[in-house]
């Protein structure tokens, strides 16, 4: 393979001026540039990212760590991070912790050898990540938490607005007559599962409708984990007639569950979930749910990245990103009430940054 030593010698420059155009460290005048880019086309050059890094301190990768893979989510987060990273010439490298935080600190620890630019985590169960983000930030690379924040958090973070979302989608249930309403959440030692059963509560208390233990289930953020608390939900006396999903995967169990019960949906049960999933218009019937854009996640986490970068030097910033509720065909009045259904679309918060 064609060093640089081989393409000063096919462009007739200095070994000095090919690193300039290889690196864009300093202005080269044509047609010096043209000679240089086209030795390296003809040669098949490709330079070594870690040679790069290694004079710079850092490469053109940006680390990515998410928790789920299989979760349907996750990549429009990951493709918001990665349209943003590659139109600004940086290239994205995606971890899957499995949501173990053991795992999670690998990950970290292989990925500082990489000499990355920044780094976006999406954090596992039960992470903190103190020590590991201060000690990326002392070699000069930005960390941004995403979607849920670990324990002790500080720094730079894109979230949705999961309390006034959840608010908004258990308001719109008591709007329509329901009185009896359950809750399925995630996992309470993660902060959106957490913000999520906050949001519910809230608008139960407002209404001034009580909220018995065991109509509150929680569980992870996935299918099965919703199937099995909505069983457990169908036993109680009275059975509810609602149920907000602490997210479209434990909605999905949760269907499944009302279906396999002989019971129908929105006509026994209605159901709400939470992330607004393609797959959710699919559903029969179709899923309502509390809509926020992991693309916008992403592109906003991976920007945040780059401003970093380019000597912003601020203080933390914490963003907040508006959600939007999306009414389809899961959601009806309880079937001994008479009014009327509220309008398909309500807003959420306006975006704020602090």
């Amino acid at each position: 393979m064609a060093n640089m030593h081989e393409i000063a010698k096919r462009a007739g420059v200095s070994l000095g001026t090919v690193s300039n155009v290889l690196n864009n460290s300093a202005k080269v005048r044509e047609p010096k540039r043209t000679r240089v880019l086209e030795a390296v086309q003809e040669a098949g050059y490709q330079p070594s990212q870690l040679a790069r890094g290694l004079r710079r301190d850092t490469t053109n990768m940006i680390g990515m760590i998410i928790p789920d893979i299989t979760n349907p989510f996750f990549p429009s987060v990951v493709r918001g991070a990665e349209d943003v990273a590659f139109s600004n010439g940086y290239r994205l490298i995606l971890c899957n912790t499995d949501n173990d935080h053991s795992k999670e600190i690998v990950h970290l620890n292989e990925l500082r050898t990489y000499l990355p630019t920044g780094l976006i985590v999406i954090p596992s169960n039960f992470s903190d990540l103190t020590a590991q983000a201060e000690s990326y930030r002392r070699a000069g690379t930005g960390v941004v938490c995403i979607d849920r924040l670990p324990k002790h958090w500080s720094g730079d973070s894109v979230t949705a607005d999961n309390k006034t979302g959840a608010y908004n989608a258990t308001r719109h249930l008591i709007q329509l007559g329901h009185t009896q309403l359950a809750t399925i959440t995630g996992p309470l030692h993660l902060t959106n599962a957490k913000e999520r059963l906050e949001g519910f509560k809230r608008a139960m208390k407002e209404a001034k409708l009580s909220l018995a233990p065991e109509y509150a289930q929680e569980t992870s953020f996935d299918k099965q984990g919703g199937y099995s608390k909505t069983q457990v939900l169908l036993r109680l006396i009275p059975r509810p007639t609602a149920i907000f999903a602490g997210n479209d995967m434990i909605a999905l169990g949760v269907l499944l569950a009302v279906r396999e019960s002989g019971l129908r949906c929105p006509e026994d049960i209605s159901i709400i979930g939470f992330d607004d999933l393609d797959l959710g218009e699919t559903t029969n019937p179709s899923l309502s749910s509390v809509s926020q854009s992991g693309y916008q996640l992403g592109t906003t986490a991976a920007r945040l990245l780059l401003d970093r970068r380019q000597g912003d030097d601020g203080p933390a910033k914490h963003i907040v990103l508006e959600t939007l509720l999306k009414l389809r065909h899961s959601v009806a009045p309880p079937s001994q009430a008479l009014q009327a259904s509220a309008p398909t679309v309500k807003r959420g918060t306006k975006r704020k940054r602090t």
